[in-house]
């Protein structure tokens, strides 16, 4: 093996060690929650948990009507701004990256001082009120992933000679949108999705300061009251996320007239010609 092989290795693993031994820690103290035996109790009280089933309910609704407005606002926006105004593309993704700068707690209280239960629209005053301004902000802040998921995907596409040719074949723009475009930009709405999906379901301070149910709050008053749960409730996480980051994974591997990708494939031997 040349040397530069071995370094390569060596810093893969590394790197795989620093972020696996402290994960394997945690899983192994959740098991340790009877005293001289390892055994998945920590798991069967939190998922025991009423709280528990609410919080995460709450966050995946949450999730998926956040997913579905990004998608909407998105894709759309996306397009057009490829199409017909390609010199507006830095200012528009500009203004999607600012979620990344400016902090969710000035968002929050930004949130909180123009919608409050006294102002021109009172979305605190009432707890439906509340949740849709709670998935409002879930979308600003999966926008910058959302945008660079959906324009990547556009990226890879001639949109103006499918739309041209949708055209020619008397096709409105909506119809254009929903049966052209979509479809061939599905992986990377589906990576935008999952995306959006890991972030909704840990995010804390948008939940926790509009005193919603969600997960992220729970989480944290858990670990600040027992010992056990945390850890079992941190390596649910982490499955939660890496499943998410799966499914992205066989969603951007699949292309419109594409097979689905496979998650294991098996080595394929060629039939010996007589």
């Amino acid at each position: 093996m040349k040397p530069r092989r071995i370094v390569s290795t060596l810093i893969v693993l590394l790197a795989a060690l620093y972020f696996l031994l402290p994960l394997w820690a945690t899983f192994q103290f959740s098991l340790s929650m009877l005293r001289g035996t390892w055994s998945f109790q920590a798991y069967r009280v939190v998922f025991a948990d009423q709280r528990f089933q609410e919080t995460f309910l709450f966050s995946a609704v949450a999730a998926l009507a956040t997913i579905v407005i990004g998608a909407a606002l998105v894709v759309p926006t996306a397009y057009w701004v490829r199409l017909r105004l390609p010199r507006m593309r830095p200012v528009v993704e500009f203004v999607t990256l600012l979620p990344l700068v400016i902090p969710p707690i000035v968002l929050v209280f930004g949130y909180l001082r123009l919608y409050n239960s006294s102002s021109w629209l009172p979305f605190t005053a009432t707890v439906p009120g509340t949740n849709v301004l709670l998935v409002f902000g879930y979308s600003v802040l999966a926008l910058p992933y959302m945008y660079r998921a959906v324009d990547t995907g556009l990226q890879a596409i001639d949109i103006r000679t499918l739309t041209e040719a949708a055209e020619s074949l008397g096709a409105k723009r909506g119809a254009i949108l929903w049966n052209v475009i979509l479809p061939n930009v599905r992986p990377a709405v589906l990576s935008g999705a999952f995306l959006t999906f890991a972030i909704v379901i840990g995010e804390f301070v948008l939940a926790s300061l509009l005193n919603r149910p969600a997960f992220g709050p729970y989480l944290q008053n858990v670990g600040a009251n027992r010992a056990y749960e945390p850890a079992a409730l941190a390596v649910i996480s982490f499955l939660v996320t890496w499943a998410c980051m799966v499914l992205l994974q066989v969603a951007g591997g699949r292309g419109p007239g594409r097979p689905r990708a496979r998650l294991f494939s098996l080595p394929f031997r060629k039939r010996a010609t007589p």
